[in-house]
């Protein structure tokens, strides 16, 4: 079986949103007296719709648009090889102009879709780029992607029935108001600890795809490198926070590793190099 940790961490994860899904679900069937096929109906419609619309929003955030197969035609034949080296089919190719060389990628095994920015194009080498898409491709065969989707969907239903189970059960003021902010943001971030703890381990794993797939790991350990420099000196950025989770590369926000969507980029680096 093909990497037994990242599924067996997947399992883990997806019983445990399961269980957060789960509880909101009780919480609407309390609070707003829904009956059980109605809340049954509309979880399985929640999640349909939400993993839809994160694919879509992802895309829409960066203003992702289709890469010209007239324009680059090297990269559409390297991805069609890498594509059919890892028994997948050739993912759609997007370009985007993000501010900071970075790419990322959303969808499934058979559907999915790649984007690069106009600035990882212009630092990288054409080996260095063959890398990161092979990186991002072993993503979407593993199903990863849509873990972190779906997470990401899950948690935001959670804190939403947070916020509104502190509202109608509350005095309807203003205290009440800021109460239920805070519940939401805080219920969110529990459930997206667990998000971002296999979203780091992930990272591992493409990274050890990609250098297997493409013969070695200095491409994408040179690759890395540059990416990380570029986003240092770059002023602005147009990847959210919710993009950013998906993207090769994630500037570390917050001072806890325990909130940190990727492994230090100095690890992954070493790791290729090793």
């Amino acid at each position: 079986m093909r990497h037994v940790g990242l599924k067996a961490r997947m399992a883990l994860v997806g019983s445990i949103l399961f269980a957060f899904y789960a509880i909101a679900a009780v919480v609407v069937m309390g609070v707003f007296g829904w009956p059980l096929w109605l809340v049954l109906l509309g979880s399985v419609a929640f999640v349909g719709v939400q993993y839809k619309v994160g694919k879509w929003a992802a895309l829409r955030s960066v203003g992702a648009e289709d890469l010209s197969e007239t324009q680059h035609p090297e990269l559409h034949d390297r991805v069609e090889s890498l594509a059919a080296d890892m028994g997948i089919e050739k993912p759609r190719l997007m370009i985007a102009r993000m501010g900071v060389p970075n790419a990322f990628a959303v969808g499934r095994k058979g559907a999915g879709t790649v984007v690069v920015s106009e600035e990882l194009l212009q630092t990288l080498t054409l080996q260095e780029v063959e890398g990161v898409l092979a990186h991002e491709l072993a993503h979407v065969r593993n199903r990863d992607v849509v873990m972190m989707v779906l997470g990401q969907g899950v948690a935001s239903i959670v804190a939403i029935v947070a916020q509104w189970a502190v509202l109608l059960t509350g005095d309807n003021d203003l205290a009440d108001f800021f109460l239920a902010l805070v519940v939401g943001q805080v219920v969110q971030l529990l459930v997206m600890v667990f998000v971002f703890a296999i979203s780091r381990y992930r990272e591992y794993v493409a990274d050890r795809d990609a250098a297997a797939v493409i013969g070695g790991g200095e491409p994408l350990a040179s690759a890395l490198e540059k990416i990380s420099h570029g986003s240092e000196r770059a002023r602005d950025s147009a990847v959210d926070a919710q993009v950013n989770a998906l993207c090769i590369f994630g500037e570390e926000r917050g001072l806890a590793r325990l909130f940190a969507t990727h492994p230090p980029v100095e690890k992954r680096i070493e790791r290729l190099r090793s």
